[in-house]
Parts: C-alpha cells; structure tokens; sequence
C-alpha cells in the first residue's frame, strides 16, 4: 500500500508543481486537499509516503552531466544541464505520457534525448545568439515527440517565442498543430497561440501587428505552414514589433522535415529560392535565435554550401554548422533496415517476412504509364490489390479479436501521383468490396474462400513473439469480420480532396482504405498503419525514404502488418537502409574524434542509376571516395540460375585454394580450426586475382567489384598479407565438385527469401559473427558485437570463403530452398582498421568552393492545395 501512495503523491505533485513556487508549497497543498476531501489527518505512514514522493520529484530536477552521446557540436556552451526546480512544462509533459501509457524507459529516452538538444541550443540567458542545428530521426519514428519535449524544456528556461514550420501542406499543418495543443499545452493559460488546429488556421499578422512583451513563465506559439507569402507575414510581424519586445524575445525557430522546401534549390549561386530566402530573413531579423531543423532524410541538408553567397546581404545559410544530432533508434520501433534488411545483415538477425512483390504486368495495370493518360485511365483490381484488400480485412478482424476494437486500422494506396487517379482507384477499391460484403459476411461463395486462402498462407510467414504462427483460428476471422465492414470507410488524400472527405482519426477509433499521394508521402501519419499497397516510385533517396509510411511501431501486432510492392522498389529501399545508417555511422565516428559540423562534411553513397536528392540542392556537393577500413563485407546476392557464371565461380574458388597451397610454406600447411581450414600469410595479389575473377551479382547495391578492387589497389601498402579461410561446418553435405587440392568439401546450407529477386537468390546473411574468429588471437569478452569480435583478430585482412549447397533446405517456414543449378561459393571480407565508408560518396566541400552553375530544378508540390487564409 505505501509504495501505492507513493505513486499517487508523486503524480499528484508532477500535475500541481507548475501552479505553485516551490514543491513543497505544492506537498502542502496536496496534504491540505486531501485531508478536507477525507476528513481526517494524514498519518505517519501517508507523511512518510509524501515525504517519498517529494525526493523522487526533487530527484527528477537535479542537474546532470549531458553526455551529447550522439552528437556532434561546435564547442557549445555549458549552460543547461537538464530539467530544474521549475521544469514545470516538461514535468507536466512527462506526465502526461506516463498517463498515455508511455513506459518509464521509453520516457527516459526522450528525456535524455530531448535534453541533449537542448543544452545544444542557444543560451536564453544571453541577450544575444544565433544557433544552426540539424536533428536526424528516423520516417515515423516519433520526431514530434522529440520536438515536443525540446520545447517543453526550452520554455522551462527562458525561451519565450516557438515557431514552427509545420510542413508545406495545411493538413501537415494542422496535424502539428493539434498534437501540440494536445501534448504540450497542459497549462493553457502559460500560452498565447497566434494559430489554431483549424484548416484555415494558419498564421497571419496579429491585430496590433506585432508579437507582444513576453512574460516569465509563459511562451507565444505560432505553427504554420512552410509556404513564401506565410514567412512574409511573419517577418512582417517581426518587423513591427517594437525593439523593446524584440530585444526580450528568445526564439526557438523548428523547421519539420526541413529538408522540404527548406534547402536552397536555385540554380544560380547567388540567387535563392522564395522560402529558403523566407527563413533566411527570418533568422536574420531575429536578435536572439535558435533554429533546429528535424528530418529522417538529411541529405539535402548536409550538402547545404557553409560559405554561402549572398551578393553582401549578410544572409547565412542552413547549414548546421553549431549541431548534427542523430536521434537513437527507438526501442519497437521497425524501419527500412528490419522491413527490407541490409547488405550488411548478420544471420542472427530477426526477419520480417512481410514484403510481397507484385507480378511485371501488374503495375501497367494499375496506373497510367502517361500524363496523358491520367484522366482517362481506369485502374483494375489485380491479384495482388485483391490479396492485399482481403488481408486488410483479416488483420483489422484480427485485431479486433485482440482487443483493439478502438484503435485505429488503415491501410495505404499509394499507385499514382494524379489526382484524379485517387478518386479511381479509391471508387474501385469501395466498389470491389462492396459487391463482394454479402458473402463476405456470410463467410460463403468465391469471396470467403479467397480470404480462407489469403488468411492460411500469410499466417504461417509471421507470428508474434514466442508463437511459430498467427495464432487466431479462421472462425476468429468471420466472427469479428463484420465489425470490421461496418467501420470501413474510404477516404481520400491529397492537396484537392475537400475536407469533409479527408482522414480524420478526431472522431473516435476509424477502420479505414486511404488512398493518397504527395501529402501521404511526406509526414502525415497514418495511423495503426497495417497493410501498405505501393507502386509509387522515386529515383531521388530522400522521396523514397518519406514514402515509407509502414515504418514505425506496431505494437502487438507486429507479426500483422503487408507491404505490396514491386521488386525495384524492394531493393531500393534495402540499399537505402544502408545508407540511413551509414549517415548516423558518419555522425558518430566524428563525435568520437571531437570533430565539429565545421570541420567535416558527411558522406553519402551514391547507388547506381538513384539520385541522393534533387539536383539543385546538391550543386555544392562533389564526389569522393573513401576506405573499406574497419569494414566487412559479403555476398549475399547469387545468379544462381547461370550455369556458366554458377561454374565459374566454383572454379577461381579453385585456383584460389591451389594456389595458397603453392604460396605456402612447407611448414606453414593449412590449419583446421573448428570453424574450417585456415590459410595464414598468403600474398595480396594471390586474393585480388581470386576477387578479380569472382562474378560478383549485380543485384548488389553495397558491393561493386570495381569499387573493391580499386580500394584494394589503393591500399596495397596496408594489405601485404592476408589470412584465407574456408568455413567448414559439421556437415555430411558435401560439395559435388572438388575445390581445388581440398577435394570435395563440407557444404553451409542458406536457404533464400521467398519474395526474392526473380533475377536471383537473395540470402540475406553469409556471415555470422562467430566466423570471423577462425584465425583469433584471443577469446570474446563483452558485449556479442561484430566491433567485439573484430578485436580479438590480428591486425590483418581475412577473407572468408562459403562453399553453399546447392539446395539448402530452410530450417524455417520463412525460408524457401535455395535452388541452385549447382554448389556455390561466397566469400565475406573483414578489414583491418578503423571504420570507414566504401564505394563512391557525395560529400559538401567544408572549404570555399569556386561559383559553379549547376543543372537543376526548384522544389515542385505536385498537388496544390487551397490556402484557408
């Protein structure tokens, strides 16, 4: 029971603490109340419980030393060191989550990280400052919390003016807008808002002009849309306020997705686009000012020109040059690196089975091939829209039978970026099920049977934790299936769809079919996101990673959620996931060398036949190349089905193996380590002449054979002598072909992915950690990690080679045989020294480049909306 009421006086003091002074006024008050609400005195043990809940509260707003673990900054002040005496909008904020259900280790991550960008910001105490700052997250991840919590905290100490950029649409605008109001307003009165969540809310100058004499304790907010004629309206506020008001303002300026229309995309170097010149002035007639840009897809950002021209107008540009913060990926949350995998996987890892591709006449199908055709093409249901509609409708029933009855289930259509093309394929999907809900709710004829059919094959490839399968029966599915109907509507987004018509999750639990474009592509958030139909396309990294409206959490039915797509799109996104992480990769190497955003410039890999954003935004990039130092790399992509490419591989492997021999000393013969056969010292050209003659699948984004040998070649001085070995489990398999003078040998078994390329076997993961010990100079100690195993090796390149079997039965229902013409042979590279990236990168000059034009186009919002103003 005390530790009951220690609980409930601690949540008492956290709701009271910003209505009085101190906390112990606010102890008092709670003793007060609830002695008259009783009528009796409070009693040793209740005193005792107060007197606990007052050090937790106390403990709470105890200064700490910020670690900025994931950052890099530019020498900052020390001034903010956590959450005070009077944090009474965070604690208030803190809360209000731990009441929505937040767990305490989810909420202490947003506070530490919340606090690390705060004590990043400007110091308020100043009567001075400008601050340039970048915070990278990740697409559905809970960005707005972050920001949420900055400001909660940044008006705690003193700044007294937030304005936010809250998307270039009025729907992204009001969206931020409402959760604000809902996550971050507990105490109303603190507020004054120059914009409401209404649709035609937006910002527009004050009555008397200009913003007003800030207040201890209290803070102005304006969100508003990111759009020229709004920054006008807003400088024009700044403009007319007295100098008195605007030399006691201290503005904290957040730009959502500010890698949006943010970024100077003009094509001259001293010309500017209107918005990014917008926010430039904006800052620029600001005394006292923070501006923080949020974005899961920086690369537009980080390619931002640090010397920028300005034909003497004094405008700075964008660039972070006080912060690049990489945001922690959230505990349950999935992205593209757990929904596609990466080229990088280990073969611990945990696969989502959940991609299915559709068929190469489909998409022709589905959407016009031509503008000329939006207007007159009609989309049809194919197999895979059918499949995808009728798993929709059983993850929706079985969620219901899970007891999410009032939570939100949406499924997302995304085949075209016209118009008038939503309104097709939205009366298509509406009509294709309505025709079908008699038998449907019957559980009778051809409809059922295709959902009995849908439903038993997509159970056994998911299940939840501790389950080898979707445990709900089918009866489950019909039981609950008409709920599910008689919910479902239909809505439509984009910049032209009235209102009414519009997603509205503010009218209580909502089952719905959403088919959209732009604005679904670009931080509106679907909510309970389930299954996802996807044909839309990019050649740009940063459109392609916003449209991956699937990532972010599921909890307790992370074994439902489907995403049809096609194959190109597929592997796309896998090659994406590297890069995402290579970025936050690149933040953190140089935070651990103490490197600033003035001092480096982060480094993006360039896919083949991809661009990385668009081309005007990245007229002050150049190409660079770096080392596969500290790396390791492997082939996880195969031909298995080219006899002649099958064949030549087994034979470099080969040449490879007899050739070692050759090199070797007669008292330096192989070794048989448990894990294989280990070759020690062999020279550098015997391996590049192996890696030379190797075909190396194309279908590999991560691992180009030129890049490799060209690293190789580069390097030479550093790669002198290798250590070759040949995994060798404990298998009767062996190879059908003799390898070399090892005649036949032991073959690994890797099955591959069922929803493969049809131009190969994709197999995720060669490596495991475990292997690269084969020639270890010592045992593991610590956390199981591939930089853990690696420090046990001697200073050396290790090349692995995996002789694969051709069948390779899976082990697991999520697997299919691996179906090879013949054995193959992969083989995993692990480098020496400190990581590094591969391959060729587009990086910002941090030194003053020449003025050169470059080819490009401005921003383009496909879907123009009406302004409410």
């Amino acid at each position: 029971m005390a530790a009951g009421q220690t609980d409930f006086f601690v949540t008492q003091l956290r709701q009271r603490r910003a209505n009085y002074a101190t906390l112990e006024a606010a102890a008092e008050a709670c003793r007060r109340e609830f002695t008259e609400q009783l009528g009796f005195p409070f009693g040793p043990e209740m005193d005792e419980s107060l007197a606990k809940a007052l050090e937790v509260v106390r403990a709470e707003t105890q200064e700490v030393e910020v670690l900025r673990r994931y950052s890099i900054v530019d020498r900052p002040e020390d001034w903010y060191r956590g959450p005070g005496p009077h944090s009474f909008h965070w604690v208030a904020l803190h809360e209000y989550l731990k009441n929505k259900g937040w767990g305490d280790d989810t909420i202490t991550s947003l506070d530490e990280a919340s606090t690390e960008v705060v004590s990043l910001l400007g110091n308020p105490a100043k009567d001075q400052f400008a601050c340039r700052g970048l915070v990278v997250g990740y697409v559905q991840s809970g960005k707005t919390a972050n920001m949420t919590a900055v400001m909660a905290k940044a008006v705690d100490v003193g700044y007294n003016l937030i304005i936010v950029l809250g998307g270039v649409t009025n729907k992204l605008r009001k969206q931020t807008q409402d959760r604000f109001e809902q996550d971050l307003l507990r105490h109303r009165t603190s507020w004054q808002l120059y914009t409401t969540g209404e649709l035609g809310g937006d910002f527009v100058q004050p009555p008397n002009r200009g913003f007003v004499m800030p207040t201890d304790g209290h803070a102005q907010l304006v969100v508003m849309k990111k759009e020229g004629r709004r920054l006008a309206l807003l400088r024009r506020t700044i403009e007319r306020t007295p100098p008195a008001v605007l030399r006691k303002l201290k503005v904290l300026l957040i730009d959502d997705e500010c890698d949006q229309a943010s970024v100077n995309s003009a094509r001259g170097e001293f010309d500017m686009t209107r918005i990014n010149e917008g926010i430039r002035r904006t800052l620029a007639l600001l005394p006292a000012v923070s501006y923080v840009g949020y974005t899961a897809t920086p690369f537009a950002n980080v390619f931002i020109n640090p010397f920028p021209y300005d034909n003497d107008q004094n405008l700075d540009d964008l660039y972070p040059r006080d912060f690049i913060t990489a945001l922690r990926r959230p505990t349950g949350y999935f992205g593209a690196r757990e929904v596609f995998g990466d080229d990088s996987d280990g073969s611990d890892r945990e696969e989502r089975n959940m991609i299915r591709h559709l068929e190469d006449d489909e998409p022709g199908r589905l959407r016009p091939t031509a503008t000329k055709d939006k207007e007159s093409f009609r989309p049809q249901v194919t197999q895979s829209l059918e499949e995808a509609i009728l798993w929709f409708l059983v993850s929706c029933s079985i969620r219901r039978a899970r007891g999410q009855a009032q939570e939100h289930m949406s499924m997302l259509v995304h085949s075209s970026q016209f118009i008038r093309q939503h309104e097709f394929m939205s009366d298509l999907i509406r009509n294709w099920i309505e025709e079908r809900e008699p038998e449907l709710r019957a559980g009778l004829g051809e409809p059922a049977r295709r959902l009995r059919e849908v439903f038993e094959r997509e159970r056994e490839l998911t299940a939840p934790v501790g389950e080898d399968r979707i445990p709900e029966e089918f009866d489950v599915v019909l039981r609950h299936l008409p709920d599910v109907l008689d919910a479902l509507q239909f809505p439509v987004e984009n910049g032209g769809t009235e209102p009414e018509l519009r997603l509205d999750y503010t009218k209580g639990p909502v089952t719905c079919i959403v088919v959209g474009g732009t604005v679904l592509a670009r931080g509106l958030t679907l909510e309970g996101l389930c299954v996802s139909f996807f044909l839309r396309t990019s050649k740009q990294y940063d459109t392609l990673l916003q449209m991956g409206r699937w990532f972010g959490y599921r909890r307790d039915y992370e074994d439902l959620p489907r995403l049809w797509t096609t194959e190109d799109l597929a592997r796309k996104f896998r090659s994406l996931a590297v890069i995402e992480e290579e970025i936050r990769d690149e933040i953190a190497a140089y935070r651990e060398n103490g490197l600033t955003p003035r001092d480096f410039a982060v480094k993006v890999r360039a896919i083949p036949g991809m661009a990385i954003t668009a081309a005007a935004k990245m007229k002050h990039a150049f190409r660079t190349s770096v080392s596969f130092a500290g790396k390791h790399v492997q082939t996880i992509r195969f031909d298995h089905r080219d006899s002649e490419v099958v064949g030549n591989n087994w034979a470099a492997a080969s040449d490879l193996v007899d050739s070692m021999y050759e090199e070797t000393a007669p008292d330096h013969a192989p070794q048989d380590p448990p894990k294989g056969i280990l070759f020690r010292n062999i020279p550098l050209h015997v391996v590049r002449k192996f890696l030379a003659q190797m075909h190396i699948s194309d279908e590999h984004m991560d691992l180009k054979q030129p890049h490799l040998l060209g690293y190789l070649d580069q390097s030479a001085d550093n790669l002198k002598q290798w250590n070759v070995g040949i995994i060798q489990p404990k298998s009767d398999e062996k190879s059908a072909r003799p390898l070399g003078r090892l005649g036949s040998v032991a073959t690994v078994r890797r099955s591959k992915l069922p929803e493969g390329s049809t131009k190969g076997a994709d197999i995720k993961a060669l490596m495991s950690r475990a292997d690269i010990l084969i020639d270890a100079v010592k045992e593991p100690e610590g956390a199981e990690s591939w930089d853990t195993y690696k420090s046990c090796r001697p200073p050396l390149p290790l090349l692995l080679l995996y002789p694969i079997n051709a069948h390779s039965e899976p082990a697991s229902s999520k697997r299919v045989p691996l179906d090879a013409v013949a054995d193959l042979v992969g083989f995993g590279i692990v480098f020496p020294g400190s990581k590094d990236r591969s391959g060729d990168y587009y990086s910002v000059d941090i030194e003053p480049p020449a003025v050169e034009e470059a080819e490009g186009n401005e921003d383009e919002i496909e879907e123009v909306e009406p302004d409410f103003a």
